[in-house]
């Protein structure tokens, strides 16, 4: 199966927003966690940083990036036409 010019675009855009996303949750994930301890110098609400990422912070961070991923490919799927749920 051959991919059209508008299938490429489609999906580098996917892959873009993805990669861009996953960088995001590694950080929130693995870079927080590495350098907790100099976060910790830091107080965010009374409560050191790293400690507040580890128990709300990422959290936070996930749920965004969720939300952020699920807009931005509904509106890439109006775009191109792939929209589910509405009939024309």
């Amino acid at each position: 199966m051959q991919l059209t010019e508008q299938h490429r675009e489609y999906w580098v855009r996917n892959l873009t927003i993805t990669f861009i996303l996953l960088a995001i949750w590694f950080i929130a994930t693995f870079v927080v966690g590495w350098y907790a301890r100099e976060l910790n110098h830091v107080s965010v609400l009374g409560f050191p940083l790293g400690f507040y990422m580890a128990a709300q912070g990422s959290l936070i961070v996930y749920v965004v990036v969720i939300w952020t991923y699920a807009l931005y490919m509904n509106r890439l799927d109006r775009v191109y036409g792939v929209q589910e749920g509405e009939d024309d």
